[in-house]
């Protein structure tokens, strides 16, 4: 028995009606009158009672479609899941962000959520000072990070959101008392430095090697995640350009945010390894630039 003749069954067990039968699986009725009799030609007893008003199940029919049913169910299930798995629909996608820079793309998350809800959706944070080694090692699928991104391997994908500076220094600073600062007053004071693989040119746009005129901002000390330059700045060794959305979330009593009048403003996209693009990363770019 072919899958199309089980659902031709199967639909008339239900509908108990051929012209309703043919309409729901659009085919002509001729059709669906030809299968059943091929079926009951190949049992060798009647599934159905037809009279001029009504089409009834025989207790063979009834059977048959009770044992039918359940594996027919499970063989569209199947399919159904391969269909999703070929178009990219079900899996694990891995985005990194740093910090809860993800709050920042809730838009994004909603859409790809809401077009594919067989995938499972993991978010795992990624250092400002490292942030493409878990891309490379394929721990992280989808990265979020601030332009410029010039690497060869890796894609970069649509602009998704931006991100002011502030500048983090202890509450007994020099700079503490003011409302502003500007980036020339980073070069009277050390900053903190990237312990880690980001590119030089990458950290250049977030803090600078010289000021607007020219003068050079000392390095300080090197630190690899955002909680140690904290720890560092709120000891008043060291200043330091932070995020004005990680900042927000990061409200303490030993560390001051001032407002850079002229400070960078980063820019977020995604990246991702070309040669590992799969189904899942295209969905979620996809998702990205629609919303």
């Amino acid at each position: 028995m072919e899958l199309r003749d089980i659902e031709i069954f199967l639909t008339l067990a239900e509908e108990l009606h051929f012209g309703r039968t043919a309409e729901r699986l659009h085919l002509s009725q001729a059709r669906v009158s030809q299968s059943i009799k091929q079926q009951e030609r190949r049992i060798g007893g009647a599934l159905f009672e037809r009279t001029s008003r009504s089409v009834q199940l025989t207790p063979l029919g009834a059977r048959l479609r009770d044992r039918l049913d359940a594996g027919y169910r499970e063989i569209m299930a199947g399919i159904d899941e391969a269909t999703a798995i070929t178009r990219g629909q079900v899996g694990t996608l891995t985005l990194g962000t740093m910090a809860t820079d993800h709050h920042q793309i809730a838009a994004v998350l909603d859409l790809f959520r809401q077009r594919h809800p067989q995938c499972e959706l993991r978010i795992r944070e990624i250092l400002p000072s490292d942030p493409f080694t878990a891309l490379r090692a394929g721990r992280v699928d989808v990265g979020l990070v601030w332009l410029p991104v010039d690497e060869p391997d890796l894609a970069v994908g649509p602009n998704l959101h931006t991100e002011p500076l502030v500048l983090a220094v202890a509450p007994d600073h020099p700079l503490a008392g003011r409302d502003r600062v500007e980036m020339e007053d980073l070069g009277d004071y050390p900053v903190v430095w990237p312990d880690g693989p980001i590119p030089d040119y990458m950290w250049e746009v977030h803090t600078p090697s010289v000021t607007p005129a020219g003068r050079p901002i000392r390095r300080g000390l090197a630190v690899a995640t955002l909680e140690e330059a904290l720890t560092a700045i709120s000891a008043g060794t060291v200043v330091s350009p932070i995020g004005s959305h990680a900042a927000a979330t990061r409200v303490r009593r030993d560390v001051t945010f001032l407002p850079i009048t002229d400070g960078p403003v980063l820019q977020y996209s995604l990246v991702w390894r070309a040669a590992a693009e799969t189904t899942l990363v295209r969905a979620f770019v996809q998702a990205a630039a629609d919303a």
